[in-house]
């Protein structure tokens, strides 16, 4: 056997460095880099390893951990599961800040390889600097706290251990049905060892990206099934997006009259404009899906999680007569709602079901109602458009969102957005007519995803423009990555709609009937002793002009399209500051969503709103 003398990290990267993709034939280079901040447990190893291995393999460096692993799932997402990025970062705070990142590439289901620094698998230094110690167990580690967001995870403690390990990574990381957050914990002497490695572990590998087909004769079954129905709908996830099965959904859709809604991960694959899109489902749903979804009879669940947003906590579908057809590659998602489980690629599967519906000429029993409530909900949208603020200095968060989807950025250009109000708005009234330009994570809703998720999204495709659009609360979390974009040369625009604090959360406290309660950017106040005082007044352009971004301060609508057009000119990053009026967002549509309200206080408005729970919560389906 022929063999090559490396470290462990050294092998880890020339693996690495070799691995494809073939996706319908189109072969890919899959891992295109790797993103981190160096420290001890990962500067020497890894970073020595990286030092040599060449500048196609790139290297990011990071403001915050966190950031990193953010990066890596923007750009992941952006390019449709087919190429990734990796994080690493130092042991103990190091790592533990990519916990948070890995578990948003979990919950998406998009891939990406975590590499945190670890402890001495030696044990020697132990307690070495940054180490948390156990009495019960010294093999535990700040690593472990990935297990629990990991679809996979080792700790490779020999050298000799790489080979399974990272075979065992790409094997989920290109498995759709598996794939998120992988994590290699690497100890700082182990990533510094050497062996003799088998040549052959470094051979280019292609792992095909295989569809798994329906099982014989499943579709004229489903079909039966679905011709039995009168008012079937779908609901299309991102598994329908990474499927790239956006021609199926509008062929299926068109041939038997079957109205569609959209997940955040679904959306935009297809235009608004198409006659059966009806947008958003669930809670932050518009009203035309949500008005068809209580009387579906049949709901065609495809490539989605069924989360609680989207299904209003089991309450969406009231018909007693609902039948769920769950099509997804994931048993587990497909399982959900107790659906008849179509374990199949979408686009596979509504390719063939679609050929078994059309044999029995199947339509659905819809005359002009598809047509009517979406003409409703689109004067709706214009409505909410055009609000006028009564507040010279400030603009209505619906406004904002209606100046950029009209003209105000290209129909072209990748809008980004994670946490707060701003993603329930966008799902119910942005109009996205260009395809993969929605970008919105709201699988983990994570506060900070914005300016890194943007970062790697532009990575992903740089002839596009990118657009973040987030809520001061998330960019005071997480704005440093601005600096990173800088540093790179890579431009992005950022629109800060203040609205003085995290006024979804203060929605969700008041619409329990809990009094405002340390939910806003306010100062404490010296009578009630509560942060209840004036508004914390930020200049967020301010704050950019410091990165080195060019920035506009706005607060009229003739100004923030002057800044729009004006940032999309400049070859800098951007921010605008946009001032917005308080509880200017949507809200409601005919939906719900369960919260943890309080079954006992001595607030009345409380007692009522938890009448009004139990209520909604009898009327949810169980399971």
């Amino acid at each position: 056997m022929t063999t090559v003398r490396l470290t462990t990290s050294q092998a880890l990267f020339r693996f690495l460095d070799n691995q494809y993709i073939n996706y319908d034939g189109e072969e890919i280079k899959y891992v295109k880099g790797i993103a981190g901040i160096f420290g001890h447990g990962c500067v020497l190893g890894i970073g020595e390893a990286l030092e040599k291995i060449g500048d196609d393999f790139k290297f990011y460096r990071v403001n915050n951990e966190q950031g990193a692993g953010h990066l890596a799932v923007g750009f992941a997402k952006q390019n449709n599961r087919k190429q990734i990025l990796c994080a690493t970062s130092s042991v103990g705070p190091g790592a533990m800040n990519m916990v948070t990142a890995a578990a948003t590439a979990t919950a998406n289901r998009i891939p990406a390889l975590f590499l945190p620094g670890d402890i001495y698998a030696s044990r020697q230094p132990d307690p070495v600097l940054q180490q948390v110690e156990q009495e019960h167990s010294h093999s535990i580690s700040s690593n472990d706290a990935f297990k629990s967001v990991s679809k996979y995870w080792d700790r490779i403690v020999r050298p000799e251990q790489l080979m399974s390990a990272a075979i065992n990574a790409m094997r989920v990381l290109t498995d759709p049905a598996l794939t998120g957050a992988v994590t290699l914990s690497l100890p700082q002497d182990t990533a510094a060892e050497v062996y003799d490695y088998p040549v052959s572990f470094f051979r280019k590998r292609v792992h095909l990206h295989q569809r798994r087909p329906l099982a014989p004769g499943f579709a004229e079954e489903i079909a039966e099934i679905i011709a039995k129905k009168k008012k079937p709908m779908m609901l299309v996830g991102g598994g329908t997006r990474y499927s790239e099965a956006w021609e199926e959904v509008e062929a299926f859709a068109t041939e038997f009259n079957i109205p569609f809604a959209e997940t955040q991960a679904g959306k935009g694959i297809i235009s608004w404009d198409h006659d059966f899109n009806l947008g958003g489902m669930g809670t932050t749903g518009t009203l035309a899906s949500n008005r068809l979804a209580k009387d579906t009879d049949c709901l065609i669940a495809v490539g989605t999680r069924l989360n609680d947003f989207h299904t209003a906590s089991k309450w969406a579908y009231q018909n007693p007569d609902l039948t769920v057809i769950g099509i997804n590659v994931n048993p587990m998602d497909a399982y959900k709602l107790d659906s008849i489980p179509v374990l199949a690629d979408a686009k596979l599967a509504l390719s063939e079901i679609h050929s078994s519906l059309k044999k029995i000429g199947y339509k659905s029993a819809y005359t002009d109602e598809i047509a009517k409530i979406k003409q409703e909900w689109n004067d709706e949208v214009d409505r909410l458009f055009a609000i006028e603020s009564q507040d010279p200095m400030k603009l209505a968060q619906t406004k904002i969102i209606g100046m950029m989807n009209n003209g105000g950025i290209s129909d072209d250009a990748i809008v980004v957005c994670a946490s707060g109000s701003l993603p329930s708005d966008m799902e119910r009234i942005w109009r996205p007519r260009s395809k993969h330009s929605y970008h919105l994570e709201y699988a983990y809703s994570c506060m900070g995803y914005e300016i890194p998720g943007a970062i790697g999204a532009k990575l992903a495709e740089p002839e596009r423009d990118v657009w973040v659009l987030m809520g001061d609360g998330t960019y005071l979390m997480y704005h440093q990555e601005i600096v990173m974009a800088i540093q790179e040369g890579i431009k992005i625009n950022i629109v800060v709609v203040d609205n003085g604090g995290w006024q979804c959360i203060d929605n969700l406290q008041t619409g329990q009937g809990i009094p405002r309660f340390g939910c806003e950017l306010r100062f404490r106040n010296e009578s009630s002793k509560r942060l209840d005082g004036d508004y914390v007044p930020i200049d967020f352009a301010m704050n950019g002009k410091s990165y080195g971004c060019d920035t506009w301060s706005v607060s009229n609508p003739e100004q923030f399209i002057a800044a729009l057009k004006e940032a999309g000119k400049s070859d800098k990053c951007t921010v605008i500051d946009v001032k917005s009026v308080v509880k200017s967002m949507t809200d409601g549509y005919e939906t719900w969503w369960r919260a943890g309200t309080p079954e006992l206080s001595e607030t009345k408005a409380v007692m009522e709103a938890s009448e009004v729970m139990q209520k909604h919560l009898a009327e949810a389906k169980k399971y």
